[in-house]
């Protein structure tokens, strides 16, 4: 009675409560949980759609235009529930905006534009990129799907409901709003447009990022932070020479990773017999 068409979806009081209203009586609540713990149904009776997990995305990037992230953040309007949409594509390596654009609202047709364009921009062959964002309804529509697999662009997505598999796209858009001018509300889709694309020049040229020792994006991406990096070790070995008691060790100028990773392989453990 508990398995059929008519009861599986419900609770045996349920069950119980309408059988009772029809002047039937089978069995008390207890004694229905009782023999549906005996055959392992208290949980789920209904029958179950078996999906294979979602494989831990592994991205590696030892160089720029190897690895880009992808993803769209909403920007606040002039009026309550009125929102723009900025989509935003980022090296992971370099950590160069290499594309954005804000639109009035989220669509497959701007996003396959901008990626196309974007791959143009930056001379991508084929079997060169891999693009990786979340699971949104723009990232896994099959425009975007047609437009990768036509340029040869490998798709990468992240787990459902893992919310740092995506972690370089969402620390850029943690900068971009958290900038000092970043406005509460953008009053038209003009100023939302003026406001990024200024902030996009200054992050890409003028911001000198942490994770890659404080060189700009534009910097990396162009290969002339080796230089620069050489430029400022001579100018500490010039100050650590003159005061070398200043410093509690000769000082040296940071380096960038020479590997970015999304979701890096954990290490096996040797044990030595």
């Amino acid at each position: 009675m508990l398995n059929s068409e008519r009861f599986c979806d419900l609770a045996p009081a349920q069950v119980w409560a309408i059988l009772l209203d029809e002047g039937r009586y089978i069995a008390s609540t207890s004694t229905m949980y009782r023999i549906l713990r005996e055959h392992h149904q208290v949980r789920e009776r209904r029958r179950q759609a078996r999906h294979p997990a979602r494989v831990k995305p592994e991205l590696m990037a030892d160089g720029p235009n190897q690895v880009w992230s992808w993803d769209i953040t909403k920007l606040a309007g002039p009026h309550k529930w009125n929102w723009f949409h900025c989509y935003v594509i980022l090296d992971i390596y370099s950590r160069l905006a290499v594309g954005w654009l804000v639109a009035p609202n989220e669509s497959d047709t701007l996003a396959t534009q901008l990626i196309d364009a974007t791959c143009d921009a930056h001379d991508i062959d084929r079997d060169q990129l891999h693009l990786h964002s979340d699971n949104g309804p723009s990232m896994t529509s099959k425009k975007v799907a047609q437009l990768l697999a036509d340029l040869g662009v490998t798709r990468s997505l992240s787990r459902p409901h893992v919310s740092n598999d995506n972690p370089f796209s969402e620390s850029q858009f943690k900068t971009l709003k958290h900038s000092p001018r970043f406005p509460t509300r953008f009053t038209s889709l003009a100023h939302a447009r003026t406001f990024t694309d200024a902030f996009f020049e200054h992050y890409n040229h003028h911001h000198r990022h942490s994770g890659i020792g404080y060189h700009t994006p534009a910097d990396v991406h162009a290969g002339r932070h080796h230089q620069i990096r050489e430029d400022r070790q001579h100018v500490l070995d010039n100050a650590y020479a003159t005061n070398p008691h200043r410093f509690r060790k000769r000082p040296t100028a940071p380096k960038i990773p020479d590997i970015t990773w999304i979701n890096e392989p954990e290490q096996e453990l040797s044990h030595t017999p």
